[in-house]
């Protein structure tokens, strides 16, 4: 049955679940959790959050679909990936307080993946070194250029994905991103950051 059903489009899947299908809604989240969780953490920046944000994302999935909310009018996971970004964004608004939180918790967690675990120590160290750089460079972004970054090496969007998520026009989502590599580049020579392995 979960043989047959990891073969399955999303979009099957989402009808086999409309009918009736339990396991079809597993198979979905058990598909896109990573990349959706990984999108969380790294805008919220902490662990407890990104999972209860994560929660929140897959229960408002759920009620979506059963409300007959979902249109099926590109990919599922940026449908899903747009829900999560609106949660994160009404937390920040009831918080009121962004960047307050540690990354100690979220850092350890990205590196315990099994992605990781070739690597010996020193490769370990080096490579979170270069994510926690890139990851500080990135906060020091204006807000539309982070935007951007986020959703397009992270959360795996396609710059259509992106400029109907932020409401500009694919052209601007373009711009947006082109300014942010700039910035990157001019950020990194200020601070003389070296992101490769030496």
């Amino acid at each position: 049955m979960q043989a047959r059903m990891a073969n399955m489009s999303d979009q099957e899947l989402v009808q086999k679940f409309l009918n009736g299908e339990q396991a079809a809604i597993e198979e979905l989240i058990n598909r896109h959790k990573d990349k959706v969780y990984t999108y969380i953490l790294l805008i919220v920046k902490n662990q407890q959050l990104a999972e209860d944000i994560f929660q929140d994302t897959f229960i408002k999935v759920i009620r979506s679909l059963l409300d007959g909310k979902y249109r099926e009018n590109g990919r599922f996971v940026s449908w899903v990936i747009r829900i999560a970004h609106n949660l994160i964004i009404d937390h920040f608004r009831k918080e009121k307080q962004v960047n307050t939180f540690s990354n100690d918790d979220y850092e350890s967690d990205i590196f315990n993946s099994k992605k990781f675990s070739g690597k010996n120590v020193e490769d370990d160290m080096i490579e979170n070194q270069i994510t926690t750089d890139v990851r500080m460079l990135i906060d020091e972004l204006p807000e539309e250029q982070k935007q951007v970054i986020l959703m397009r090496h992270y959360g795996g969007l396609s710059f259509k994905e992106i400029a109907e998520q932020t409401n500009v026009s694919i052209n601007t989502a373009l711009g947006r991103m082109r300014y942010a590599l700039i910035n990157l580049r001019k950020i990194i020579e200020r601070k003389k950051i070296s992101l490769t392995f030496s």
